[in-house]
């Protein structure tokens, strides 16, 4: 079972015009609630690709009731902790006419102590139980950092695989706890080191970091561009495919439940990469989010070019000689 956290969630209301004109009266023809964020994002494709997993997260106020309706509906298995504070909101606004969503995301709730308490408790038994541990998503308030990092030490404490996909101050501390596989944007690396990530020696020499503090697995993407990964010290370069974009919201996190699957299926990198990067292409073909099938897999897997550069690894030729 895949355990994904998230720690700031949000409820999407979705408005579906023909087209809009700023300043007037617009009228939806079609509107519904959408469950969002970055771990639920994953859960959701998980399931789409018959991945047994649990969503752990907050929900509180009228915006929580709805989103545990919703989740509910979709047919996503989770557990929530309750929060005195409203679940975050946000309306998407979605037009026949142009090719991009437009998104307006309210305020962030505010997490208690004693509510980061509750949810690491739930955590130290549901980890014990999780074969992969997925923790993504911004943090609502500072205290949140809290589960990360207790996340991280109980995955290490009961052997278990995380993914990291966060962004932010706690980021390098969260590096320094060695989670199995990361995942980030350079924009993302960047504001979270502070470091300038404008060359690909500067990326190279990011990722060797990384290794040397037990990141095992680092997938580093730059939207429809090239873009680098590591297994262990080898390095490799991505192409993705070209595809015409419609909406990039939830790409990262198809393409960590791509990872999250490859890992639970023990497939090889270079298919694990294939796969991942084919989900994040045809999630941004999608108005839905995390929404691929296996099938829509094949569409671009063998399309996305996994070149290693630098080191090369040795091949033994383990033939048997009679």
């Amino acid at each position: 079972m895949i355990l994904t956290l998230t720690v700031n969630p949000l409820l999407e209301k979705r408005l579906y015009f023909d087209n809009s004109e700023k300043g007037a009266v617009n009228r939806c023809y079609k509107e519904h609630f959408y469950a969002g964020g970055k771990g639920i994002n994953v859960s959701r494709q998980l399931n789409k690709l018959g991945i047994e997993n649990l969503a752990l997260t907050f929900a509180g106020g009228s915006n929580g009731k709805i989103l545990r309706h919703v989740l509910s509906e979709e047919g996503i298995n989770f557990s929530l902790v309750n929060t005195k504070s409203e679940t975050r909101g946000g309306t998407l606004l979605l037009e026949k006419e142009s090719p991009k969503i437009t998104s307006y995301i309210g305020l962030s709730s505010e997490i208690t102590d004693e509510e980061v308490n509750d949810f690491n408790k739930k955590l130290d038994k549901m980890i014990q139980n999780a074969t992969i541990v997925v923790i993504t998503g911004s943090l609502p308030s500072a205290n949140t950092a809290d589960i990360f990092f207790n996340a991280l030490n109980l995955a290490a404490k009961h052997d278990k695989i995380t993914i990291v996909d966060t962004y932010g101050a706690h980021l390098p501390e969260c590096i320094k706890l060695s989670p199995f596989a990361i995942h980030n944007n350079i924009q993302e690396l960047e504001t979270s080191f502070k470091k300038d990530l404008s060359d690909d020696k500067k990326i190279f020499e990011l990722l060797d970091e990384f290794y040397s503090m037990g990141v095992k697995m680092s997938f580093i993407s730059n939207g429809d561009r090239p873009f680098y990964t590591t297994k262990f010290d080898f390095h490799y370069e991505v192409t993705p495919p070209k595809i015409t974009e419609k909406d990039p919201l939830g790409s990262g996190d198809a393409f960590v439940a791509g990872v999250a699957y490859g890992l639970d299926k023990n497939l090889v990198y270079d298919d694990i990469v294939k796969t991942a990067t084919s989900l994040g292409a045809i999630n941004a073909e999608k108005w839905t989010t995390s929404d691929v099938s296996p099938e829509e897999i094949d569409k671009y897997f063998n399309q996305v070019e996994v070149k290693q550069i630098g080191k090369k690894m040795k091949l033994i030729d383990d033939t048997p000689n009679y």
